[in-house]
């Protein structure tokens, strides 16, 4: 992938929120991530605006609905965190 160099400004008390966070992998690399993931926000915002235009807004129970399949989701993501932990836990010991 080619790349090219840029300047930003960052203010100074984010830079040093997030320094501790892009170490490992670069401050450039994480910097290209937030960006990749706000882009991918703005298109799916973009999204949501066409399909509130095509078939109008969600209803209250269809937002029920999704927050549900959302919660449920999470809880499933929880419960693999918890077990790969505690596999990790168990090899290590």
């Amino acid at each position: 992938m080619a790349t090219k160099k840029v300047t930003v400004t960052i203010p100074e008390d984010l830079l040093e929120e997030i320094r501790p966070h892009a170490a490992e992998r670069g401050l450039s690399a994480y910097v290209t991530e937030a960006l990749r993931a706000k882009h991918d926000r703005d298109l799916l915002g973009e999204l949501v605006e066409w399909l509130q235009e095509e078939y109008g807004p969600l209803t209250d129970e269809e937002r029920a609905a999704a927050a549900e399949e959302i919660a449920a989701l999470d809880a499933e993501h929880e419960r693999r965190r918890q077990a790969a932990a505690a596999s990790h836990h168990e090899n290590a010991a």
